[in-house]
């Protein structure tokens, strides 16, 4: 009887404890200042469907998806035969118009001298009034001349001009630095103003500049009261779910969107990072202060009661292969419901939750079911 006893007193010794337990997550200090959760969408503040004002097919296109353009910088071009005869045809007219008038130049110059030869035989009696008033005639008449191959020159230039801005038109350029988000051509379509016609296409490629981007976050209208200009923000990415990003609160749009009671506000990033991309999901914290940099990155978080003194000191329980191992801890700031601990634990880790007096380091334990 006694063998028996002493047996269940071991067994009862060394039997698993039954715990609850609870796990080391990861939480950011700036969930202490939130006032406010909004979600919304990336966009660039500067974005634009490129095309053309003429109509023709594409003959040449130079970007991609993806593709980094400058301004002014030539993306692609359509035929261009007919208008570039037009250019070189308005090119001759200039070159015979100044011709013309190096023609009439020298008709005025002859004139002149027959009309200063005819007034010194006027005076000495030597020809008629009337054949020098022919002469008077002709230098007026070439003067005349003279004026309307100045004129013929600026109208042949005129349509010079008319004749190369046709030329440019088939050249689709970069209105802004850039980078090209979607082609929505290829080489042989043809390319409308408006892609009225069947099977034309109007836009060439749409491009934006990711230096503009920024978050348009739903605020609901009764929580407009929380967010200002110039409001420091944090932005988390559905697509890089580790990251925060700052930014800043840009401006509000001054209109409410009746059917959801909600204002867009729009969040500029502060610091431009070649991973975020236009219409990526975003979710976006406005805070009631600017975080220091110290407080930007992800701490290990538990819920308080994981968290006991042994041994002089703050300590936490870890379960590993069945057994409880002691691990000694700092605590640190509180986020929320959790406080922050510092030391051998890492995020995942299971603890045991309100670790029991009689639990040492190397007990067995068991999950409690509820």
């Amino acid at each position: 009887m006694l063998a028996i006893g002493a047996g269940y007193l071991l067994y009862a010794r060394n039997a698993p404890l039954a715990v609850e337990t609870a796990t080391v997550s990861q939480a950011y200090p700036s969930q202490a200042h939130t006032l406010l959760n909004a979600t919304g969408y990336v966009v660039a503040q500067r974005k634009a469907a490129v095309a053309s004002k003429a109509t023709g097919r594409l003959e040449w296109l130079n970007v991609r998806e993806g593709s980094q353009v400058k301004a002014g910088e030539i993306l692609a071009r359509l035929e261009s035969n007919d208008v570039t005869a037009q250019m070189q045809q308005a090119a001759a007219s200039v070159r015979v118009a100044r011709a013309n008038l190096e023609q009439g130049d020298a008709e005025l110059k002859e004139a002149v001298r027959a009309m200063g030869r005819s007034s010194d035989l006027l005076e000495k009696k030597f020809v008629s009034a009337a054949a020098h008033d022919t002469v008077v005639a002709r230098q007026e008449k070439a003067q005349a001349a003279l004026s309307s191959y100045k004129a013929s020159i600026a109208v042949a230039e005129a349509n010079l001009r008319v004749a190369q801005v046709a030329v440019e038109q088939t050249l689709i350029r970069a209105p802004f630095d850039g980078v090209v988000l979607t082609k929505n051509a290829n080489v042989g379509d043809v390319i409308t103003p408006f892609s009225s016609a069947l099977g034309s296409q109007a836009a060439v490629v749409t491009m934006a500049d990711m230096s503009t981007l920024e978050v348009e976050a739903d605020v609901s209208e009764a929580n407009l009261a929380k967010v200002k200009v110039g409001q420091p923000c944090e932005i988390q990415l559905d697509a890089l779910p580790d990251q925060r990003f700052r930014g800043v609160v840009q401006r509000t749009v001054p209109t409410v969107d009746r059917a959801k009671a909600t204002v867009m506000v729009k969040v500029r990033f502060v610091d431009v990072d070649a991973r975020v991309l236009p219409e990526m999901s975003a979710k976006v914290a406005f805070l009631e202060k600017e975080l220091p940099q110290e407080e930007r990155n992800a701490r290990n978080v538990v819920q308080p009661s994981a968290v006991v003194e042994r041994d002089g000191g703050s300590t936490v329980f870890v379960i590993r292969e069945g057994k409880a191992a002691q691990v000694g801890v700092k605590t640190g700031m509180k986020i929320g419901d959790l406080v922050e601990v510092t030391g051998k634990v890492a995020a995942g880790d299971k603890l045991v939750l309100r670790p029991p007096a009689g639990l040492r380091d190397g007990s067995a334990i068991k999950i409690a079911t509820k």
